[in-house]
């Protein structure tokens, strides 16, 4: 297979595509083969204060009238349109970001379409304006976008993540400056593409790429007054506190080390198949992928054995190979991160089993792993790849003890096969999801939202997205001397 190349991103500011400054030595790199697949770049400070301060003179409040959201709602459907024709190019760009195989990288893509009409659906349905009751009196109940929204994503979800924050934002009314992860611009690109050549007005939509200090300088901007992010802790925790001194509105997913539960009545196929699942999915580059996996005393050691068993059958490969079931790391730093996480737990006395057989090429490939014999005290850190530690525990009471020790506030899994226990014990874990006998990415359930709990970052998702992030409420009425107070 020979090495595929990626165009260079490039930005698209005040209404134009324009060249991003590249950094010397420095490339973006075929996770397959560790290749370069196009140059790295960043944005210059003045393009990022252009776009800045066209996103702020393109906040139109006086332009959202039932006229104005039939408008926008249609060109996002256009927008869906462009995308669905799109799928093939956002699929392989995809797999080439982040590793996820082909298959499932197209899976993901085939479901944009539906998420960018659902926002077009909400401008529809949910109201902006609603009249409450009062005696009489008119008083209104308005859903105002916030203002200007920095939207910064990630490398794992590089077109859908995007896709639904920024559909979300133009939903609502919101301008859009987006900063894809300086790991993923290419898939951000393109779906931005997709919503200009539907007619977008350029003030909606801005893309500017580059890493950390682009990303800082756009949230940190009292310009902007609302912020989306999705990544680690340490950079979430750096845009709180820069949010602090102008209050901006806040949704910040940021993951976590999400428990998986294994009842004593668990069917040991089912629990090693939905695990298996969740620490593979987009290669377990996934936020709410299970990491911790607290197993009752009598099952752990044939639980082990089942994840193992499977582990060893997953076909390994390239990214673009249609058989291939798990592909390679994303990019090279986080390739890194997990090499040294899997070293701490071994040298914190894990056992360490990764047999899965990993293809002849250079890329950054890693059997799936299952640390175990540890206490779980000693695996709390984030593990966001294909890796899971194993822990006995001795009891229900046990294993939600140390599942809330160190809580994700994300995502945990209960298996078991008495399904009113297990969802009786799923809803004393501290997170915001918790999923019985499985682990799915879609919603369990129509209004399924999804709020963030402590360290898992600010605010949730789900449903009505629009509204609930990008929109604040305003009360405008007339008032009456018959009020209490």
């Amino acid at each position: 297979m020979t090495n595929p190349q990626l165009p260079q991103p490039i930005n698209y500011i005040a209404g134009e595509w324009s060249e991003c400054a590249t950094i010397p030595d420095a490339w973006n790199l075929d996770p397959n083969t560790g290749q370069p697949v196009h140059r790295a770049v960043t944005t210059r400070p003045a393009e990022v204060e252009r776009a800045l301060r066209h996103a702020e003179l393109s906040y139109d409040l006086e332009h959202w009238d039932d006229a104005a959201r039939e408008e926008r709602a249609a060109v996002i459907e256009r927008a869906a349109d462009v995308v669905e024709s799109r799928i093939a190019d956002i699929a392989r760009t995809d797999a080439l970001t982040s590793g996820v195989p082909i298959a499932k990288a197209r899976v993901v893509a085939q479901f944009l379409p539906h998420r960018i009409r659902s926002a077009a659906a909400e401008l529809r349905t949910i109201p902006r304006r609603t009249a409450l009751a009062a005696g009489g009196r008119d008083v209104r109940l308005y859903k105002v976008p916030w203002g200007p929204a920095a939207i910064l994503t990630p490398w794992n979800g590089p077109s859908f993540i995007p896709a639904a924050k920024v559909v979300s934002a133009l939903a609502a009314g919101c301008p859009v400056v987006l900063k894809p992860s300086e790991h993923a611009p290419s898939s951000a690109q393109i779906i931005v593409e997709c919503f200009v050549d539907a007619g977008l007005p350029g003030g909606a939509l801005q893309l500017v790429h580059g890493a950390g200090d682009v990303g800082a300088a756009i949230t940190g901007d009292p310009r902007v007054k609302v912020v989306s992010f999705t990544g680690g802790p340490h950079a979430g925790r750096a845009i709180a506190r820069a949010a602090a001194a102008d209050f901006k509105v806040l949704q910040l997913e940021l993951g976590g080390n999400n428990p998986a539960l294994v009842l004593d009545d668990a069917d040991i196929d089912l629990a090693a198949e939905g695990i298996l699942d969740g620490m593979t999915k987009l290669n377990g580059q996934w936020c709410e992928g299970p990491g911790k996996v607290l197993a009752h005393n009598s099952i752990v050691g044939a639980l082990r054995e089942a994840l193992l068993d499977r582990i060893a059958r997953i076909q390994v490969g390239h990214s673009l190979d249609e058989h291939t079931q798990l592909g390679p790391i994303s990019n090279a730093p986080h390739f890194a991160t997990l090499h040294n996480r899997i070293d701490e737990l071994r040298a914190n006395g894990a056992m360490i089993h990764q047999p899965a057989k990993l293809p002849d090429l250079d890329g950054f490939f890693l059997s799936p792993t299952v640390a175990s014999g540890i206490d779980a005290s000693m695996a709390t850190a984030e593990l966001f790849g294909p890796v899971v530690s194993l822990h006995a525990v001795a009891s229900d009471e046990d294993a939600l003890r140390v599942a809330n020790a160190h809580p994700s506030g994300l995502d945990a899994y209960v298996f078991g096969g008495d399904l009113d226990r297990a969802i009786d014990i799923g809803s004393r874990v501290l997170a915001g999801e918790v999923r019985v006998n499985g682990a799915k990415v879609a919603d369990l359930a129509d209004g399924s939202a999804q709020s963030f709990w402590g360290p898992a970052g600010i605010g949730g998702h789900g449903p009505g997205e629009s509204v609930r992030v990008f929109c604040g409420d305003r009360v405008v009425g007339v008032d009456s001397p018959e009020l209490p107070l």
